[in-house]
C-alpha cells in the first residue's frame, strides 16, 4: 500500500499499546557492526536461529500436504523492523502481509524488503503492510484483497500484549483465525510464564533478573493473579523495557480452540532448542547465524559472577578439548523465559 494513512485507517491507539509503539518506533535501527557489541548478540541469534527451526517447521508441514511450488501466504502479526524477513525469502513463500503497531518499524520493515529486492533478495514473494493495534481491531478489511486467506500465521515475541484483557485476546485470535485456511498453522512466541512464575517465587521481592534482563511485577499485585492484565515490566539490555503480560497457557489453549484453533503442542526454549539440534541442517544453521559464542575468547577474560562455569566445568571433563561453543549463564537464563506453541486451523 502507497502510505501509512492506507495502510492503518485509524492511527491511534491508548493504554499499554501507545507506551508499546512509543518504545519500538524510538530504538533506533542499527547495523550488524553494532549489534554485534551487544552484550546479548548470542542470545538474540540463539533467538532468530529458534525461530528459523519454528517457522521451517511449519513450512515443511504445510508442503508435505501440497504439490510442488505450491505458493503459501504468510500473515506476520507483530513483525516489527522486519527481522524474519530473509527467513521467509529462505521459505520460499510467495506472498506476505506484515502487521505490526509501531508505524516507525513497519516503515523500517518495508524499506528493509524494498532494499532486498534490489539486491534480488526478496524479488520471489510480494508483501503488503499494514500498521494497526491488532488486539484491537480486525485486520481483515485493511488487506489489499480482504478475502484472502493465508498457510501460516506467526507472531513472534508479541502475542502477549493481547493478555491485557480477554477482549483483546479474542481480537488477537480473531485476526488469527479469520485469516488461515483450513488446515493452516499459527506458530506463537510467547513468555513462559510457568517459568516467570517460578524464579518469582524463589525471590523475596516483587522483582528479579540478572545483568541482562530484568522482571519487575507491581508491589500491589494480587496473590491470586488474574487470567489477563497480569502485567510486569520487562527489561532486556538493549531490546526491550516496556510492560508484558502473562500468558496463561490452559486460557490460551480454551480461547484458541473457541477460534477453531488446535493446539498441536506447547514446549519452553529449553526444548525447543534441544529437539533443533537433533537436526544435521539446523546444527549447519546454528553455526551459520552465530547461535552460540566459542569459549574461551579474549573477549571472555573478564567475566564476572561465574557467567562461564558451566563452560569451565565441561572443558576440564572433555580431554583434547580446548574451546567449546555456548552462551553465558545470564543469556541463556533470559532465553529460557521463552515457549513456542504450534496450533492447526481445524474448519
Amino acid at each position: 500500500m502507497a502510505d501509512s494513512e492506507s495502510r492503518s485507517g485509524k492511527r491511534h491507539c491508548d493504554g499499554v499499546g501507545s507506551i508499546v509503539a512509543n518504545h519500538y518506533n524510538s530504538i533506533e535501527a542499527k547495523g550488524l557492526k553494532e549489534r554485534t557489541k551487544s552484550r546479548i548478540f548470542f542470545m538474540r541469534n540463539s533467538n532468530n536461529w529458534i525461530k528459523s527451526y519454528l517457522i521451517n517447521y511449519c513450512l515443511e508441514q504445510i508442503r508435505d500436504r501440497q504439490v510442488d511450488d505450491y505458493p503459501i501466504s504468510v500473515l506476520d502479526l507483530g513483525c516489527g523492523k522486519g527481522g524474519d524477513l530473509l527467513k521467509w525469502q529462505k521459505g520460499n513463500i510467495k506472498h506476505l502481509i506484515c502487521a505490526d503497531i509501531a508505524e516507525t518499524s513497519m516503515d523500517q520493515c518495508q524499506e528493509r524488503h524494498e532494499i532486498n529486492k534490489r539486491k534480488g533478495r526478496g524479488g520471489l514473494f510480494s508483501a503488503e503492510f499494514i500498521v494497526a493495534d491488532c488486539t484491537k481491531r480486525r485486520i481483515k478489511p485493511l488487506f489489499e484483497n480482504p478475502s484472502k486467506k493465508v498457510d501460516l500465521v506467526s507472531c513472534q515475541f508479541a502475542f502477549h500484549y493481547c493478555f491485557e484483557s480477554l477482549d483483546q485476546a479474542e481480537t488477537m485470535l480473531c485476526n488469527v483465525s479469520e485469516n488461515l485456511k483450513k488446515g493452516g498453522y499459527f506458530v506463537a512466541t510467547i513468555p513462559n510464564a510457568n517459568e516467570i512464575m517460578s524464579r518469582l517465587k524463589a525471590t523475596t521481592g516483587n522483582s528479579f533478573g540478572n545483568e541482562v534482563y530484568r522482571i519487575e511485577f507491581p508491589e500491589d499485585r494480587p496473590k491470586k493473579s488474574s487470567l489477563f492484565g497480569d502485567r510486569y515490566n520487562f527489561f532486556l539490555e538493549g531490546v526491550v523495557d516496556c510492560p508484558e503480560f502473562l500468558v496463561h497457557p490452559p486460557t490460551l489453549e480454551k480461547l484458541a480452540k473457541k477460534w477453531d484453533l488446535q493446539l498441536l503442542w506447547s514446549r519452553d526454549f529449553a526444548t525447543v532448542y534441544n529437539d533443533a539440534l537433533k537436526d544435521q541442517e539446523c546444527q549447519h544453521l546454528m553455526s551459520v547465524m552465530k547461535a552460540l559464542e566459542n569459549y574461551p575468547t579474549d573477549e571472555q577474560s573478564t567475566e564476572t559472577d561465574g557467567e562461564y562455569s558451566h563452560a569451565q566445568e565441561h572443558l576440564a571433563s572433555k580431554e583434547g578439548v580446548s574451546r567449546i561453543r555456548t552462551l553465558s549463564k545470564s543469556e541463556w537464563e533470559a532465553l529460557c523465559l521463552y515457549r513456542a506453541c504450534v496450533f492447526k486451523k481445524i474448519t
